[in-house]
């Protein structure tokens, strides 16, 4: 009999009582990597028990008869693999239930809609329809049901990262599982918590919990979870370093999957088991090929399988990873028939988070071959198919976990370096623009992915509906340069945007550094500049602009450039860039500086000097356990002197005063003088107010308002924050700080430095800002240069870690 969810016994009319069945729920975004990327492969199978309760009355056949029939085309389309089908019914089925008043049914049917939701990657759409269904679950005194939803809770809360969260639901949900003596959802439970142990690299205590599983599931006889369990443990050994354990541990449940009836859910687990011996492939010296035909035995029979029961989303992650383990043997051509096969049954099981991966890989096997032009339009669909997916793709199983530029980033740049290549090959100096251009343009696309993963949310897609293009921007200014530089493993290439006649050029320029030679320097300039009291900053300020800027010197003279806009990548966002030297003198010295974490996310509208609203506010006192800021209280001082408007200081500085201040007032300028840090999880990045720290999250609901005003905000400055050196994540938060707060602009620091020189170098900002004919990037320059000639800080540990970010108008 197949692995099936079965339905409650008090929405059937004439089964009574039925016996223990269960949902398995395999995300397949666990998947969705570049094939046998470290840390994506890792896919442990969750799974979430649906246990027998007592049959209650019903309201009338008439009243459950759509709710039920509903459940019922939901379980099969669900068995099949069809998620999105199967999420429909069962959101039919709730809305059901709700109107024939069955708070009970209609929480059964949110568990089972939180379950294909969960299959699709849609996970907080998951969380928000188990927390309604745990809600009647309670009301419905239906303590079983509430217990399975905690650990259903505890799955999802692991898909999002939130690996505490995950933790307390789960334990939580045991122990109630545990008091009502339920042992398939103590079984259940335990394979699920011992999940959220292996990532947390608790693998003794993972192990503990997968083998009490596998010893219950096996006395209740359900094999099908002992093999869940059992594979898990496989995979908790694998990433202890045991390699013999996880031999031995996969090699019986490949001989116990073999057992099992065939249904969606053994495809899935012997997936897991494939991915499990090509890992253990490239971690052993030994007995590769060995491991590789059984790795290929798993996947081919996950795809049989799945093609037998018309699961094409499965079946195509089976061919397509086969594929994947015949690309990395050399077997082109057999590779690239594999990879067909996996697109068409993605295509037809509109599996877009499976389908991109194998675009991506013909993409690959295509360059792999020599067909150029075939191989960029199989990394332009991998792209597209991407772009709608793109922030659930990147949350899956967060064991050894990989963050987004790592795990996604490669296919943009695998695009961008095609691009180039073909660039190099035409003699046609319009083709090699527009070439250049689509290079760029795939750019953008990485740099806006790449900040919506980090904030999570729509203030990306509430700038881009406002993107101006680039070349309508440069045309517009003259003395203007936008410099693009992509980091690629084996160099670097500087894409620079100029004002020609009536319009925008760009150059193009090949650096010879390999990323990492380039990230090791980077590195020990940030950490030198923050040190003082020594110029041992000096040569690697001088090589990074031999890297940086030198090569560029000839378009730069020739177009008489003034201001460099910058759009930093990777280890680049961690350093000031003012503070590159030639020998002779700073780059602040030479041009005004902004940075921008994507040209698309600009508004380049310019500040509206004559209508200036400041809104000043700041801590000067010790709060929070953070030291006082004394020359706070004369910074906001001056300001208010050029500009006046509101002020709160220390105590007023309170979350509700600002956002009424935000509401009443609607400032253009808003400076918080207090201390901000950046990390590399949106989640704990926090502005300091005096009663509480404002998450990023916080700082959009107060703030973020702006994004939909025809009046935004213009200037946002944080004149005392820190990002971790060698955190590019944290630098990444930092550059899109003013997206994330919908404002125009910000200013904002990398590190912390003495409060006094923040004082004289922000009040001499602003007071450059009052001239109308300087550009933020310009009053900005000056007031740097300013601190530059003064005896106490000319070292640029005090100057140049102040950003202008976003739009430099």
């Amino acid at each position: 009999m197949h692995d099936r969810i079965h339905l409650p016994a008090y929405v059937r009319k004439t089964k009574g009582m039925r016996l223990v069945h269960f949902l398995v729920s395999v995300s397949t975004h666990m998947l969705s990597a570049k094939p046998g990327s470290l840390g994506i492969g890792v896919m442990m199978l969750v799974v979430s028990l649906v246990s027998p309760l007592s049959p209650i009355p019903l309201v009338s056949a008439a009243e459950s008869l759509v709710g039920e029939d509903a459940l019922e085309a939901g379980e099969q389309q669900f068995t099949q693999g069809h998620f999105s089908q199967a999420a429909q019914q069962w959101e039919q089925a709730a809305r059901g239930f709700e109107e024939a008043g069955q708070p009970e049914a209609q929480a059964h049917a949110l568990l089972y809609l939180s379950q294909a939701l969960y299959n699709l990657g849609q996970y907080q759409r998951a969380g928000v329809t188990l927390n309604l269904a745990r809600e009647l679950a309670v009301e419905s005194n239906n303590r079983v049901l509430a217990s399975r939803i905690l650990g259903r809770l505890g799955n999802v809360a692991f898909a999002l990262g939130l690996v505490e969260a995950a933790e307390g639901y789960l334990t939580k949900g045991l122990a109630e599982a545990r008091e009502l003596e339920d042992s398939m959802l103590v079984a259940t439970i335990l394979n699920d918590r011992g999940n959220v142990l292996a990532s947390l690299q608790r693998y003794d205590e993972a192990l503990g919990s997968f083998t009490e599983s596998t010893v219950l599931a096996e006395a209740m006889n359900h094999p099908s979870l002992a093999v869940t369990a059992l594979i898990n443990a496989a995979w908790s050994s694998l990433l202890e370093g045991d390699v013999t354990a996880s031999r031995d541990r996969l090699d019986l449940a490949m001989t116990q999957v073999h057992d099992l009836e065939d249904s969606h859910r053994k495809a899935q687990e012997f997936l897991s088991i494939g991915l499990a011996y090509n890992r253990l492939r490239q971690e052993r010296q030994v007995s590769q090929q060995q491991l590789g035909l059984q790795a290929a035995k798993a996947f081919q029979q996950s795809a049989e399988i799945a093609r037998r029961l018309k699961d094409h989303r499965t079946a195509s992650y089976g061919w397509g990873h086969l594929g994947h383990l015949y690309e990395d043997e050399g077997r082109l051509e057999e590779a690239m028939e594999l990879t067909r096969r996996a697109i068409h049954a993605a295509q037809q099981g509109s599996a877009s988070e499976s389908l991109y991966q194998w675009e991506w890989q013909a993409g690959r096997l295509l360059r792999s071959q020599g067909k150029m032009d075939e191989a960029i339009l199989a990394y332009r669909r991998a792209v597209y198919t991407l772009q709608p997916i793109r922030h659930e793709v990147t949350r899956g199983f967060p064991v050894q976990s990989k963050s987004f530029r790592s795990s996604i980033g490669p296919l943009f740049f695998e695009l961008v370096d095609l691009l180039l290549t073909q660039a190099d090959e035409t003699t046609d100096a319009t083709v090699h623009q527009s070439i250049l251009g689509n290079a760029r343009r795939t750019m953008e696309q990485f740099k806006a992915a790449e900040l919506q993963d980090y904030f999570r949310d729509n203030c990306v897609e509430a700038s881009l509906s406002k993107k101006t293009n680039v070349d309508e921007i440069v045309k517009g200014l003259d003395h203007t340069a936008v410099v693009y530089p992509i980091l690629l493993p084996d160099r670097m290439e500087l894409l620079i945007s100029v004002h020609h006649g009536q319009k925008a050029e760009l150059k193009r320029e090949r650096v010879s550094v390999t990323l990492e030679t380039l990230t090791k320097e980077v590195r020990r300039l940030r950490k030198f500049l923050e040190k003082r009291t020594t110029r041992e900053y000096l040569p690697h300020a001088q090589q990074v602009y031999a890297w940086l800027i030198e090569p560029l010197r000839e378009h730069l003279n020739e177009f008489d450039i003034h201001t460099l806009v910058f759009v930093p990548d990777g280890p680049l966002r961690t350093i000031p860039l003012g503070a590159l030297h030639d020998g002779n003198e700073f780059l602040i010295a030479q041009y005004a500086l902004a940075i921008t974490p994507g040209i698309d996310l600009t508004d380049p509208r310019p500040i509206n000097r004559e209508n200036i609203k400041l809104l000043s506010v700041g801590l000067t006192d010790s709060v929070q356990g953070f030291p006082s800021l004394p020359n706070v209280a004369s910074e906001i001082h001056a300001l208010n002197e050029l500009y006046g408007g509101r002020v709160l200081l220390n105590q007023q500085f309170q979350v509700h005063e600002l956002e009424d201040e935000m509401k009443d007032e609607r400032p253009s300028i808003v400076h918080i003088a207090s201390h901000a840090k950046f990390s590399g999880e949106a989640k704990n990045t926090f502005l300091l107010a005096f009663d509480e720290k404002l998450t990023m999250d916080r700082l959009d609901e107060l703030i973020g308002l702006y994004q939909f005003r025809e009046t935004p905000l213009d200037l946002l400055t944080l004149s005392a924050c820190e990002t971790a050196a060698g955190d590019d994540r944290a630098a990444l938060g930092l550059a899109g700080v003013a997206i994330k707060a919908g404002a125009r602009s910000a200013l904002a620091t990398l590190w912390f430095i003495n409060d006094k020189a923040t004082s004289e170098l922000v009040t001499e900002f602003y007071r450059q800002l009052h001239d109308t004919s300087v550009s933020k990037a310009v009053a900005l320059q000056l007031a740097k240069k300013t601190l530059l000639n003064h005896p106490f800080y000319q070292h640029p540990g005090y100057w140049s870690p102040f950003l202008l970010i976003n739009n430099w108008l």
